[in-house]
């Protein structure tokens, strides 16, 4: 697997978290019985505890940047999406910024609504500017 399909998964298991309200390490668990992530296996674990583990500050972060939004408003799949992308632009220095606004961009195309990939992309974008 690679680190794309690792991302991919993580973002999945963000939706089925926030969906089922299934504990997290059910998720993860049931992840790992019917995939092998080979060497992503650590990526996987570290991203989602600590996206689980910064939750309350990421959203946070995510509301601030939503311009006449209600963050209940916001497709599940999308919300999943910014929260592993937020997490990745504000914790891990390690993952240019550009490959995680790029890939969750081509996350949004492939599991979201026609109008998510230039939703996601603006939020990201205002996030990185900020942060600069």
């Amino acid at each position: 697997m690679n680190r794309t399909k690792a991302r991919e998964w993580i973002i999945k298991m963000l939706y089925q978290y926030d969906v089922s309200k299934l504990d997290i390490d059910i998720i993860l668990e049931n992840f790992f019985k019917s995939n092998k992530p080979g060497e992503q296996k650590d990526y996987i674990v570290q991203s989602v505890y600590g996206i689980i583990e910064n939750l309350d500050e990421i959203d946070s972060r995510i509301k601030k940047y939503l311009k006449n939004w209600d963050i209940s408003r916001i497709a599940k799949m999308d919300f999943a999406i910014l929260r592993c992308s937020f997490y990745e632009i504000l914790y891990r220095d390690d993952i240019p910024v550009s490959v995680t606004i790029n890939e969750a961009v081509e996350v949004a195309k492939e599991y979201s609504t026609e109008k998510s990939p230039s939703f996601i992309n603006g939020i990201l974008g205002n996030l990185v500017k900020v942060k600069k």
